[in-house]
């Protein structure tokens, strides 16, 4: 492999008009540096996280589709309220992709490097959604034998998402976690995770079906806030748990003000004493997803002793060490086909992802829903 191969690449540009446009383009293979190795990416997922620089805001069911078959471009208009956060990345195309698996094809002159030629290793850092990756090997998590590229293209953001939830839980002091959308493959990790190292975990999803995709893997407390009881079975669920913190990867709407009022009402019955300003329990709100991009509502009815904030993984990661990061790294590899296995419901290649058909349904976040790119196809 030299610098003159080409390889196809998804890019997401956003045009000053106001328009998206998601196209493939052809882009050099970089030579690998001592240090660095090429992947043949043989599976990468669309996670929600991806979905934020991919389709950047734009309306998808407006979308429309121009250039061959062998060459679609999507385009899409972009409301003037998100085009306005987007000044940034103006006329740039932007690779796309977080995490992905696949095959060492060629490395650099480095011992490491060439260490891994032929290996299945599963990467981290953008530009995923393509056919080959140039990286380093530091950014290389090698899988254990007889692992598929599949099994291993999910083994970084949702599994350490999952596994640093209960890391905060632990290093900010709380007793037990609250976690909203926990029918998705991030929550069925968690919950395997609270069950296996016996932490209280209350899932909230949002309708019954989403529950029972939680009950037959043994959770504990799932409660459907579509449910007329939804906010007594919450504050009952938190006083036993005595749960004060929480992950909420909706953001908009009111999910955040009733889970502290929740973790209020619970504090504020184990009081002795009466206080015009709450209880002093702490508690403690992540918002770390927009499945509701409304605005996020405070009906500040919980005291004074209160947070919301946003969460994101990679400056925890950055804040807690590589020691813990590789702590956490392995104890995925140990578990990748038990507590962190992810499931996906359709396979798509590289053309597929720039077609309208396609992106209105990965665009839709359905839970129980996950695509993967096979860029092979």
């Amino acid at each position: 492999m030299t610098q003159e191969a080409i390889a196809r690449q998804l890019r997401s540009t956003v045009k000053k008009e106001g328009i998206l446009e998601l196209s493939l383009a052809r882009v050099p293979i970089p030579e690998p540096k001592p240090d660095e190795v090429v992947v043949r990416i043989d599976a990468t997922p669309i996670n929600p996280s991806d979905l934020g620089l991919m389709l950047a805001g734009a309306d998808i069911s407006a979308a429309k589709v121009s250039g061959s078959p062998a060459d679609p471009v999507v385009t899409a208009p972009i409301p003037p309220a998100a085009l306005r956060t987007l000044a940034s990345r103006i006329d740039q195309p932007l690779p796309v992709g977080n995490e992905a698996a696949g095959a060492v094809v060629h490395a650099g002159s480095s011992d490491e490097a060439r260490a891994l030629l032929g290996k299945t290793v599963a990467i981290l850092g953008g530009a995923m959604y393509a056919q080959f990756r140039t990286i380093k090997v530091s950014q290389c998590l090698v899988l254990p034998p007889d692992t598929t590229a599949a099994e291993g293209a999910s083994c970084f953001v949702n599994p350490l998402t999952a596994l640093s939830m209960v890391e905060v839980m632990r290093r900010e002091g709380h007793k037990a976690l609250v976690h909203t959308a926990a029918a998705s493959n991030l929550g069925q990790m968690l919950n395997k995770i609270c069950l296996k190292d016996g932490v209280s975990l209350i899932s909230i999803v949002r309708n019954a079906e989403q529950a029972s995709i939680l009950k037959k893997d043994g959770a504990k407390i799932v409660l459907d806030s579509s449910s007329p009881r939804f906010m007594p079975e919450l504050i009952e669920a938190v006083s036993a748990t005595e749960a004060t913190l929480a992950f909420d990867a909706i953001g908009g709407g009111m999910t955040a003000s009733n889970i502290l009022t929740a973790m209020e009402a619970a504090a504020a019955a184990r009081l002795t004493a009466y206080s015009r300003y709450g209880s002093s329990t702490f508690k403690q709100v992540y918002i770390y997803g927009m499945l509701d991009t409304s605005k996020t509502e405070l009906t500040r009815s919980y005291g004074l002793s209160w947070s919301v904030s946003g969460w994101l993984l990679t400056p925890f990661l950055q804040k807690i060490g590589m020691a813990d990061v590789n702590r956490l790294r392995q104890r995925v590899v140990s578990e990748l086909t038990t507590t962190f296995a992810s499931h996906y419901t359709k396979e798509i290649s590289l053309r597929d992802v720039a077609t309208v058909e396609v992106a209105r349904a990965y665009n839709r976040r359905a839970t129980g829903e996950k695509f993967l790119i096979v860029p092979t196809l």
